[in-house]
């Protein structure tokens, strides 16, 4: 089982790379928008000059913080990084320089979307292949390990700073704000690839007549949930919760649900980010 996970692995690291390279070369470079990490500081690189080839600079870019990744985080972690970044500088030469594979928009909002949404994907299936892109991340988990900062914001920091650094390099803002586009999608997608879209909403029900609505939602609705008891914010009342997370096809069922058997109930509905245990 362990075996078949490994080649899932390696697997999802060979898509992903290749879905990185893809974005890059297609849709990114070739109308002046960049992504974060150290791709986007490659990709400023090659537009300054074009001595070493996209490829080359994404690999010399991230030698550095291989390095760093080493000496903190041990070889396994440097080995699968190191394949990572081979295979995304290979697959990007494979398609700019070897191929020469034109691009397939010069529309700067489409080239933003459809870019961040390769890079995303990209991302998002090398980080479930347990493997990174190295770059701008190891130094956000070393900077995080070492002060009251969390990975996030030391990324969110570096992304910003080269967000602001490509206005100069291009000198376009107009293309810095499509960058910044690109760099949310990006972000969307990989949250979507690694937490998945769940089709459930977390339903937080406030009742006076709890006892009536868990019978209608378990005959209904067919679903799990919890009842537990709170007290009013201001006034001290006894509440009743009604905590059940519902298939989004049903959510129209249980407002009429509530509508009939409790009118004057409160409903919050909020997204379920991602199921985990009894039997999800």
């Amino acid at each position: 089982m362990k075996k078949f996970s490994q080649i899932y692995n390696y697997i999802y690291l060979v898509f992903g790379t290749f879905s990185l390279a893809f974005g890059t070369v297609l849709f990114l470079s070739p109308n002046h928008i960049i992504t974060g990490g150290g791709i986007g500081m490659a990709l400023m690189i090659n537009y300054l000059s074009s001595t070493l080839t996209l490829g080359m600079l994404i690999a010399l870019v991230s030698l550095p913080f291989v390095i760093l990744g080493y000496v903190y985080f041990g070889k396994y972690y440097t080995f699968k990084t190191f394949i990572s970044i081979f295979l995304v500088s290979s697959f990007t030469d494979l398609l700019k320089e070897i191929l020469q594979i034109k691009p397939l928009t010069d529309d700067i909002l489409l080239a933003a979307i459809f870019g961040g949404i390769c890079v995303g994907l990209g991302v998002g299936l090398i980080i479930k292949g347990r493997s990174s892109t190295g770059s701008t991340s190891v130094v956000g988990e070393i900077v995080a390990a070492r002060t009251n900062l969390k990975a996030a914001e030391v990324l969110l920091i570096i992304d910003a700073t080269l967000m602001v650094t490509s206005i100069f390099v291009y000198g376009d803002l107009e293309k810095s704000l499509y960058s910044m586009l690109s760099v949310y999608i990006t972000a969307k997608v990989i949250d979507m690839i690694l937490t998945g879209r769940p089709s459930k909403k977390i339903v937080n029900i406030i009742s006076n007549n709890v006892e009536e609505l868990t019978n209608q939602i378990r005959e209904n609705i067919e679903e799990h949930g919890t009842v537990f008891k709170g007290q009013g914010l201001h006034q001290g009342q006894n509440k009743t919760v009604i905590y059940v997370t519902v298939d989004v096809s049903k959510i129209q069922l249980l407002k009429d649900l509530v509508v009939e058997y409790d009118p004057d109930a409160f409903l919050i509905i909020t997204e379920a980010a991602e199921f985990i245990g009894r039997g999800h």
